[in-house]
């Protein structure tokens, strides 16, 4: 299964977004989506489970969870937007990949098993970050794999 991770896209929905996110099952935006309309175009690529970020203070993505636990292919997936805010031990709960934003800052990394991804932000360009977004494939049995794609060009 290949999902389509994004993150802090603060109201803007680039338009490289939809070819890079073609052939995702599905879709997981991490907060700061800023308005609701961004996650009503990305469902027209693929149904989507979001979370709300920091800037969610107003109107329906206010209403979104804070986090959300989701299970593909018997691999659960835990999604906040702030890192620091995890307050469980995600090796305990038997998650296979913790998934957050909030930083703009792309991050890939494994802590007793279990994969820590960021996809970084791909709404406005936050100081010199990258503009990116995140590609998962989970498969049963096996480790969750990510995969960083640049969107715009540095």
């Amino acid at each position: 299964m290949k999902l389509g991770i994004i993150s802090d896209t603060h109201g803007l929905l680039r338009p490289e977004i939809t070819p890079a996110l073609a052939g995702v099952d599905h879709i997981l935006h991490l907060g700061d989506v800023g308005k609701v309309s961004i996650l009503r175009e990305l469902e027209k690529i693929a149904p989507v489970t979001a979370i709300r970020g920091n800037v969610d203070r107003d109107g329906p993505c206010a209403e979104l969870p804070e986090t959300e636990v989701v299970l593909f292919e018997g691999r659960y997936l835990y999604l906040l937007h702030d890192l620091k805010t995890l307050h469980l031990d995600p090796a305990a709960a038997k998650f296979a990949a913790v998934l957050s934003g909030h930083t703009h800052a792309p991050n890939v990394y494994r802590r007793k098993g279990v994969l820590y991804f960021n996809p970084g932000s791909c709404g406005p360009r936050r100081f010199n970050l990258p503009v990116t977004i995140g590609l998962l494939e989970v498969e049963a049995g096996q480790e969750v794999e990510a995969q960083l794609v640049q969107i715009v060009p540095q």
